[in-house]
């Protein structure tokens, strides 16, 4: 098999449907933030210990995200979209599965505790960052609306699952010290 192809030694690459665009173009921009997302995702899991279900929940992530990559790399009209409100419905059960296990907030934490959570923390900030592009991308161009949702959800995710192997692994959270109350305990999912 050949990995290398030579076509991006001029700083272009070709997306789906056979357009070529500037490898720093908005587009490839976004996926790629997407890519290196999945790349931590699967650091991640190697980190984890004991949690089996995690492990496989986080890798079924990793096949979303690659979901998420693939729409982004798809212009209208040129390919058929993956990700649709289904995934999001998935993730926000996820993370409501995961609410009661840490002790509730109020107040920003520090991204911190274990390797495991620490890298999960890293997920949370570059699926943020991904989420910028994405909507960087979306102001120009036509794309599958369901992969900015279920990203803006991914940060969530994170944060949650940081903090659940956090707990796991026997370590308490640092909170913020100047921090007021950011998390809204008495919001509940009806009332959204």
């Amino acid at each position: 098999m050949q990995i290398y192809t030579r076509t991006g030694d001029k700083g272009y690459t070709k997306i789906i449907g056979g357009i070529q665009l500037a490898k720093d173009s908005q587009r490839i921009k976004a996926y790629g933030t997407i890519d290196e997302l999945n790349s931590f995702v699967g650091y991640a899991i190697t980190l984890i210990r004991n949690n089996d279900s995690l492990k496989k929940e986080l890798t079924q992530i990793q096949q979303y995200l690659f979901d998420c990559g693939n729409d982004l790399a798809t212009p209208t009209g040129k390919g058929t979209y993956r990700v649709t409100s289904t995934l999001t419905e998935w993730i926000e059960k996820c993370i409501d599965s995961h609410a009661g296990v840490p002790q509730e907030v109020e107040s920003f934490i520090l991204p911190g505790g274990s390797q495991a959570a620490s890298i999960l923390h890293i997920c949370r900030t570059i699926a943020r960052r991904a989420e910028r592009e994405i909507v960087t991308f979306q102001w120009t161009n036509d794309m599958n609306e369901e992969v900015l949702i279920f990203v803006n959800r991914l940060s969530d995710y994170f944060f949650s699952v940081a903090r659940v192997v956090n707990v796991h692994e026997g370590i308490e959270d640092v909170l913020y010290e100047r921090s007021g109350k950011v998390f809204h305990t008495d919001l509940k999912k009806e009332d959204l």
